[in-house]
């Protein structure tokens, strides 16, 4: 819980920066999963994983856009990067 205060806290400061940084780190991070997922073929179940992991990354780009509270916009953050790298562990394991 301390590394998470104090990377919010850090984020909070430099709200508008990080944001920016982080858009790209989660478009690239979801766009690598989306690529694996459909390398894995283009079943309803790869169809579901690629929703989902569309789904987080425009959730958190659009609480960017919308200005947001910073913790929502983090927590957001947080839980695109999570499903994203999740998602594309699984898959890559599934493909190799």
């Amino acid at each position: 819980m301390k590394l998470y205060n104090t990377l919010y806290k850090d984020f909070e400061e430099l709200y508008v920066g990080y944001s920016a940084v982080a858009i790209i780190l989660s478009t690239c991070l979801g766009a690598a999963a989306a690529m694996v997922i459909l390398m894995n073929g283009h079943d309803l179940v790869q169809m579901l994983q690629l929703f989902l992991v569309v789904a987080v990354c425009m959730i958190y780009m659009t609480s960017v856009l919308a200005q947001f509270k910073p913790k929502f916009v983090f927590n957001t953050l947080i839980i695109s990067l999570l499903v994203s790298a999740i998602l594309l562990l699984i898959n890559v394991a599934m493909r190799y």
